[in-house]
């Protein structure tokens, strides 16, 4: 298959083009490489993905020509979006690059004759404080990030039911493993205890409950739904782990993979935050046949090793 990856630059779209490509797909991939986080670790994830055979475009969703992008693709796995917390990213680009970015790509696959699926990457931010429930609940998210990803889910699937486009939506459960995002929990807390600084922790994130989910256990969603793609036209998937681990149990396992502790400066408690998550994957077992295959400590010891790697901070 001829296979676009939007944010295929990132760490879920870069992990996500590479597996399409190991499996024999073609794959053409668009990132705008924003800002928000040093372009140099996308530059570096693009490396992978172009040395295992696939091509990164250097494109803008919410402004560029995407004719020549799309063009004769036949699924399309959408990634690409804007991240972070209300607090420190403001609500137009959330906006744009969520909501205005979906609604341009779907413009410009409008009428493709070739395209067979279109999955998009949703979040369990779209359920809100308590992520606990099936994809049937009613959405009550708490943050911008979750109000314009649950709004860009919903261009997608109002235009399956509207036209019969082939929109799929997944919601992943706090992913983690290598290349993850550097201003998520984890790649923070390891370059703290590396770099001997004091890493802030935010009042009562101890005792979060989290569905914590390797990459590589989403992408192995992701490709199942690939494989069954007209029984998924139309349905919301979740995607994550079957088991859930407090955010103390993590930090104490990254602090026992480096073998030193953290020093910890408490903080505020941070708005928007969600409480708990804890991914009801039923439907994707029954439908799929998916199984999360990595528990988080051997997750987080994955990250550990690339982080050491790749980013020289050992």
């Amino acid at each position: 298959m001829k296979v676009l990856v939007t944010g295929a630059a990132g760490f879920i779209g870069s992990h996500m083009a590479e597996r399409l490509l190991s499996d024999g797909h073609e794959v053409v991939g668009i990132d705008s490489y924003t800002s928000y986080y040093a372009k140099s670790l996308k530059e570096a994830n693009t490396a992978s993905v172009s040395a295992a055979g696939g091509t990164v475009l250097p494109l803008d969703l919410a402004t560029d020509d995407l004719s020549a992008a799309v063009a004769e693709v036949e699924a399309v796995f959408h990634l690409a979006a804007q991240p972070g917390i209300s607090a420190t990213v403001p609500f137009e680009l959330y906006e744009r690059n969520n909501i205005l970015a979906t609604h341009r790509l779907l413009e410009a696959l409008d009428g493709s004759s070739t395209l067979k699926g279109f999955i998009n990457f949703a979040t369990s931010s779209i359920y809100g404080r308590h992520a606990t429930d099936d994809e049937t609940a009613a959405p009550k998210p708490t943050s911008y990030y979750g109000v314009t990803k649950l709004a860009a889910e919903q261009l997608v699937l109002a235009k399956q039911r509207e036209s019969g486009f082939p929109g799929i939506s997944i919601r992943p459960f706090s992913i983690c493993g290598e290349r993850e995002r550097p201003e998520k929990l984890y790649p923070r807390l390891i370059k703290s205890i590396l770099e001997d600084e004091e890493f802030p922790l935010y009042e009562g994130s101890r005792e979060h409950i989290r569905t914590f989910t390797y990459v590589g256990d989403l992408v192995d969603g992701a490709m199942l739904i690939l494989e069954k793609l007209p029984e998924c036209i139309g349905e919301i998937f979740n995607i994550g782990s079957d088991t859930t681990n407090t955010t103390e149990e993590g930090l104490e396992y990254i602090q026992e993979i480096l073998g030193k502790q953290a020093k910890f400066k408490m903080m505020p408690k941070r708005p928007g935050d969600q409480l708990e998550t804890a991914a009801n994957i039923e439907k994707a077992k029954r439908v799929l046949g998916y199984q999360p295959k990595v528990a988080l400590k051997e997750a987080l010891t994955r990250e550990v090793a690339w982080y050491k790697a790749e980013l020289g901070k050992a």
